[in-house]
């Protein structure tokens, strides 16, 4: 009985019917379709399989997912993308920029800078060579000025600083070393004691780094130079020049003072740092 009752279900749901379409005013036949219910399920759940897969696709790849609530937009997540990469740079760039300020710091508060300092840390862009190329006239004075004083140009003990041999330091300022260099003693650079108002001279081609004043050291300048090499002027009176100034070797850069609290009279402190290491400046220029 069962049995029969399935085959009599399946027979009705293929019965055949004919859907005609009538001309209303001549009765003409237009179209005529021969459907059974098992035919009209089979292409409604077509439909709507392909309606819905289509809308998903839709829906996934074209711009029309943005208008739907709850989807974020396409410039939106290209916006906070690019956001985090920025974010990202900024934050080396910090990180590197913290380093950076952080040796500068020891150096001008006169500390040692350990050698294992990090090789990351960037030392500011050097200006354009060409710009910092010296004129024929410039040339000119500074070989008169070098056959009058006699410089002593020689290669430091240190291996750090034998890629210096080669240039021509100009001496800062005339006068007696009232004391010389002793990293061992917390004293990293030469004192030379001069008389008031004596200009003190830039020793290479650079750029200003520093220019500001501090409690301990005064007014302080801090040039940098080819070859990774920095020179720091301290106690000075007034400075001459201010930060990012290009300058030239023999340049007037401040005036010798007795800025600062450790300071004990009139003198140039004077420093060269070469790859973050102090050098001794009189292996290189007799003051």
């Amino acid at each position: 009985m069962v049995q029969k009752r399935k085959e009599t279900v399946f027979q009705r749901l293929r019965y055949k019917y004919r859907l005609v379409i009538f001309n209303d005013d001549t009765f003409e036949e237009k179209l005529s379709f021969k459907l059974s219910r098992l035919n009209v399920f089979v292409i409604t759940g077509l439909a709507i399989i392909l309606l819905i897969s289509g809308t998903t696709l839709l829906i996934a790849y074209t711009p029309l997912r943005e208008y739907i609530p709850g989807y974020s937009s396409t410039r939106l997540r290209r916006q906070a993308l690019e956001l985090v990469q920025a974010t990202d740079s900024i934050e080396i760039q910090l990180l590197h920029q913290k380093q950076y300020i952080d040796i500068l710091q020891k150096i001008i508060a006169g500390e040692e800078i350990e050698s294992s300092q990090p090789d990351s840390v960037p030392i500011a862009s050097l200006p354009n060579e060409e710009a910092l190329k010296p004129s024929e006239r410039e040339v000119n004075m500074r070989k008169r000025v070098e056959d009058a004083e006699k410089f002593n140009i020689e290669a430091g003990s240190n291996s750090n600083s034998g890629g210096l041999k080669n240039l021509a330091f100009f001496v800062p300022v005339k006068g007696v070393v009232s004391q010389e260099f002793s990293p061992d003693k917390n004293h990293p650079a030469v004192d030379i004691l001069a008389p008031e108002n004596t200009a003190i001279k830039a020793c290479l081609n650079g750029y200003v780094l520093f220019a500001e004043w501090t409690a301990e050291t005064g007014h302080v300048l801090i040039i940098q130079h080819s070859d990774d090499l920095i020179s720091i002027y301290k106690h000075n009176s007034a400075l001459l020049k201010k930060q990012g100034n290009l300058v030239r070797a023999g340049e007037a850069i401040a005036i010798i003072g007795n800025s600062g609290e450790f300071t004990t009279g009139t003198h140039l402190h004077f420093e060269l740092w070469h790859e973050g290491i102090a050098i001794d400046p009189q292996k290189f220029m007799r003051f």
